[in-house]
């Protein structure tokens, strides 16, 4: 009886086996692109890709995408959210580009079932400040790309790096950042230390040893605090 009731219904049987399909394939991870959050701007800032020298200027609706430059002019600054772990401040005459925004979610949830989240950009020039907070267990990680370092981050901390395309300079407030260059070896970078790149030093340098690392660990801190407050602000004003 159930054999003719198939010959007699074989839609039912190709529906019966899509939907198999489509169960089984739900259990891998999907990977999706992101656009970064613009929480605050002031002055002249653009965005846009520069192979197409196609820039537009950036306000508090913008969305960030991959592949974008982002260029700060003469007393401007931004603040953006790449990832919910990862607020970022630029400061004036800097320029990035967002290399990746990626989170990842189990394929088998429609709602939740993140997995991890992760951003990459490359700083040009100029200088930006850092602030890294993992507030869930979920998998985190940022980068950032300058000629002569690649700095990341996957703990919480507070850190800002400066480039001038040639040397660059990083300086650590709070919690550890590591880093690695084909020049030197790998190394974390605690609170309170700097590095600059290159450098015949193969260790961090205390901040207090410093005038110039007292003040980005005290900015940092500062910058931090204000990056709290403005991602605090946009969930308030985000729609449910």
């Amino acid at each position: 009886m159930w054999n003719g009731l198939l010959m007699r219904f074989p839609a039912l049987i190709s529906f019966f086996l899509l939907c198999c399909g489509l169960a089984s394939g739900c259990w891998e991870d999907v990977t999706t692109q992101v656009a970064a959050t613009v929480l605050s701007v002031k002055g002249t800032v653009v965005f846009g890709m520069a192979e197409q020298n196609n820039f537009q200027p950036v306000t508090r609706e913008s969305r960030i995408h991959d592949g974008d430059m982002v260029r700060t002019s003469d007393g401007a600054l931004l603040s953006l959210g790449l990832i919910p772990a990862a607020l970022a401040q630029m400061s004036s005459n800097s320029e990035i580009k967002i290399e990746e925004l990626r989170t990842s979610k189990d394929g088998n949830q429609t709602e939740g079932g993140m997995r991890s989240r992760s951003a990459r950009i490359r700083l040009n020039r100029g200088k930006i400040t850092v602030l890294f907070t993992r507030r869930d267990r979920i998998g985190a990680l940022f980068a950032i790309i300058t000629p002569s370092v690649t700095i990341t981050a996957d703990s919480d901390c507070s850190f800002c790096v400066q480039s001038d395309g040639t040397t660059t300079r990083l300086t650590c407030a709070r919690g550890n950042v590591y880093t690695s260059s084909s020049a030197q070896p790998s190394v974390a970078i605690g609170a309170g230390y700097f590095q600059q790149w290159p450098s015949g030093r193969a260790e961090p340098v205390a901040a207090s040893d410093d005038a110039a690392a007292q003040i980005d660990v005290l900015d940092s801190l500062e910058i931090g605090n204000q990056l709290r407050e403005l991602q605090s602000g946009w969930q308030k004003r985000r729609p449910f």
